[in-house]
This record gives C-alpha cells, structure tokens and sequence, in this order.
C-alpha cells in the first residue's frame, strides 16, 4: 500500500506560489547576515547546572 499524500504537505511549487504571492502583495524579504539568527531576544532553553555548589 502507497501513503496518500496529505494536503497539508508542503512542496517546492507551493512554497515559490506563496513567495510569489507574498512579494506581489507588497512584501518584502529581509536577508539576514550568515552566522546570524535574527532574533533580537533568544527564546531557546537555557542550560542548567543540576549540581549546586
């Protein structure tokens, strides 16, 4: 039996209409630096230290 594909899978082709879409609608797309995350404040876990001193 084959997976049917599901509609919510994303493609190459709906990704450049989409982008299309976007850019034609006035948007516009901002590079960032390569190294660089973009985000002003990180959001991502913080490491702890289980043992304490």
């Amino acid at each position: 039996m084959s997976k049917k594909p599901t509609k919510d899978s994303v493609t190459t082709a709906s990704i450049e209409e989409q982008t299309a879409a976007f850019l034609k609608s006035g948007g516009a797309v901002q590079y960032v630096v390569k190294g660089k995350s973009g985000q002003i404040f990180p959001t991502g876990a913080k490491q702890i230290n289980p043992k304490k001193s």
